[in-house]
């Protein structure tokens, strides 16, 4: 038996199968990450007929503002890193959905602008999303305290990373 078997066996004999059950059952990571990922699938389905994701949809959302926010703002308002959002940006730029541009006060700064056929689509979707949001809600026995549960967790858990523990949307770090 090789020695990396070995291990394998020695590890799952220290962990009783009981506990797996507990993770299973108790952990509220995996079942927020069970739930997101329903809902992005029933909201991913409502906006299939425009070819939009509930990604997409919210980074939209995001930047209908009177005046175009920069790169950071959004960043943060979603909750990813601004390699990832740049990564997002660049798929709404190709259609013609949303446009970069430098801030006119501060060159390194990027201004995010919904074009006309950005706030179209955005006004197309709402409706979808209005339904589909509707539905959802109507399963859930509490929704606001659901969702002011959920910021209260997501800034608690922000407070609590390392000062300059940076890292990107899959939890590796960055340099």
């Amino acid at each position: 038996m090789s020695t990396q078997i070995a291990k394998q066996k020695t590890a799952r004999a220290n962990l009783p199968f009981a506990k797996t059950l507990e993770v299973r059952d108790c952990c509220l990571c995996l079942h927020v990450q069970r739930a997101a990922r329903a809902l992005g699938r029933r909201f991913d389905e409502a906006f299939r007929p425009l070819e939009l994701t509930h990604g997409q949809f919210s980074l939209l959302t995001s930047l209908n503002r009177p005046d175009p926010p920069v790169m950071g703002d959004i960043a943060a308002l979603l909750g990813m890193d601004r390699t990832t959002l740049t990564a997002a940006l660049k798929s709404l730029g190709r259609r013609g959905l949303v446009e970069v541009r430098a801030d006119e006060q501060d060159k390194r700064s990027r201004r995010l602008i919904l074009t006309p056929a950005g706030l179209a689509l955005l006004a197309t979707a709402y409706p979808l999303w209005r339904a589909a949001h509707g539905e959802v809600e109507a399963r859930l026995a509490a929704p606001q305290r659901l969702r002011s549960d959920l910021a209260r967790l997501a800034g608690d858990l922000r407070s609590l990373a390392p000062h300059g523990d940076r890292r990107n949307s899959r939890g590796r770090q960055r340099a």
